[in-house]
């Protein structure tokens, strides 16, 4: 995807994509073995592609919170809260793309 090309054009070593395909039942046991195997990791960020109130970022992280291990942070990459689940131009829509993708990946910074 996206996320993966731009990881590989940056030559990012010190980045992880895990993509996870089912949300429920939540693979909370599959996540924390993963978290396990990347324990120098400081920073776990969920992405999605919808805007934040649309997408399912209130459902997973209270389940990604506790399963962080004592030294991870968890944070929010994607779009801004909306009543429309898209911006309606493909430009801005590619834009907003590439920005949610490079502030996942650290390449930007992220909004507060």
């Amino acid at each position: 995807g996206l996320a993966e090309a731009q990881a590989d054009h940056a030559q990012l070593a010190h980045v992880a994509i895990v993509r996870v395909e089912q949300l429920y039942p939540f693979p909370q046991r599959e996540l924390a073995g993963i978290l396990q195997r990347y324990s120098n990791a400081q920073q776990i960020v969920w992405c999605q592609e919808e805007p934040q109130n649309q997408g399912s970022w209130f459902f997973v992280q209270n389940r990604l919170q506790s399963i962080l291990l004592d030294h991870q942070q968890l944070s929010y990459a994607g779009r801004e809260e909306s009543a429309s689940p898209a911006v309606g131009y493909y430009s801005i829509h590619l834009e907003e793309q590439k920005t949610l993708v490079g502030e996942a990946l650290g390449l930007t910074p992220q909004k507060s």
